[in-house]
């Protein structure tokens, strides 16, 4: 009963902090739109964004980090997530929201985030392909993906992204996995893990 209590009171703390709920209430309404439309609507994307620069210049990190610091954050979240939708491996939507919430973030923390997003990304991709039958599809789908892009990199050639060429796994919606990985993040963080 005591460890339901302490996970009670981490869930308040982190609720109590405004950038944070306002970013998990954004990323649960996301998850809620990707599952049921596969679609995660523009204005929650950029209205979040846009809330979170200005949130971070009237309401700054720390005293040195305040809107450059959010910019940053939402620029590292774009950059990281940009090459996955070129490779038609995720949706714009996506994109977008794991730039949202590096704007909330800050440049430091986005990295993180992304880490956790990434293995709950992973995982999620792996449970899905096993609950459809297509794990081996999966995976070669993944060595399509690498052996295209590997050579244009060594050879310093810009890639032409033509799709991939093997029948998809299924569309999953990206949404709930950088939900998961982002909550995931800030629970660690608040725990003193990272």
């Amino acid at each position: 009963m005591k460890d339901f209590s302490s996970w009670v009171e981490l869930l308040g703390m982190l609720l109590s902090n405004p950038r944070y709920s306002i970013l998990l209430g954004l990323l649960v309404i996301a998850s809620v739109s990707d599952w049921s439309r596969y679609k995660i609507p523009n204005w929650l994307t950029l209205g979040g964004s846009v809330f979170a620069l200005i949130y971070s210049a009237v309401m700054p990190f720390s005293p040195q980090l305040g809107f450059g610091w959010s910019l940053g954050g939402f620029s590292l979240g774009l950059s990281f997530m940009l090459p996955l939708y070129m490779l038609g491996m995720m949706g714009a939507g996506d994109v977008k929201l794991m730039a949202m919430v590096g704007a909330f973030l800050g440049m430091t923390h986005t990295l993180y985030a992304l880490l956790f997003v990434f293995v709950s990304g992973g995982l999620a991709a792996l449970a899905f392909s096993l609950w459809h039958q297509s794990l081996l599809r999966l995976a070669g789908n993944i060595k399509q993906s690498l052996t295209s892009l590997l050579p244009s990199t060594k050879a310093g050639v810009r890639l032409q992204v033509s799709g991939v060429g093997h029948e998809s796994v299924g569309k999953f919606p990206y949404a709930v996995s950088i939900t998961f990985g982002t909550t995931a993040f800030l629970i660690a963080n608040q725990l003193g893990y990272v």
